[in-house]
């Protein structure tokens, strides 16, 4: 519902459910970040298996954090970023450490995002911490309760999950 009409960005897009979701509820197009071939190959096989077509639906093998540096021009209304806790893959140009690096993808993102957009980041990191630097930028809101799956209302630290959008204020 929340990507009828838009153009959606998956950051660290693993099968790419979440682009997937957003095509079936109506995305003008979606595209898929993520370094492996595999996870690509099966996402492209999910969306063939549904009816989507590539056409408006792009799959990128590429770092994310490079992708979106090399970045101009380009914008998004929603953005989802569920990135891994921790990577060290020979792929990358560095080591990811969510809770180090957390604040920098999410203003590397912001910077594709339209006025009116908005970018949902997710991760799994128990312990995460979010930066509040970024409150000062970004109206950010805590959008975890929503978020977690019936199954896990017991067990709400499984993920943290934020909604942050350009700051009115500023």
């Amino acid at each position: 519902q929340e990507a009828k009409g838009k153009d959606f960005l998956n950051l660290f897009s693993y099968t790419s459910t979440a682009s997937l979701h957003a095509a079936k509820g109506g995305a003008r197009s979606t595209t898929s970040i993520d370094m492996s071939a595999t996870y690509l190959g099966w996402a492209r096989k999910n969306f063939a298996l549904n009816g989507f077509a590539e056409t408006q639906n792009q799959f990128i093998q590429e770092d994310c954090i490079k992708w979106l540096k090399g970045q101009k021009g380009q914008s998004y209304d929603l953005i989802f970023m569920d990135p891994p806790t921790f990577s060290n893959s020979k792929r990358m140009h560095d080591v990811l450490d969510i809770q180090r690096d957390h604040a920098e993808l999410i203003k590397l993102a912001m910077g594709l995002l339209r006025p009116e957009g908005k970018l949902i980041f997710s991760t799994n990191y128990r312990r995460f911490k979010i930066d509040l630097h970024l409150a000062e930028e970004y109206q950010v809101v805590d959008i975890t309760r929503k978020t977690v799956d019936l199954d896990f209302k017991r067990h709400t630290k499984i993920h943290q999950c934020f909604e942050i959008s350009v700051n009115s204020n500023g």
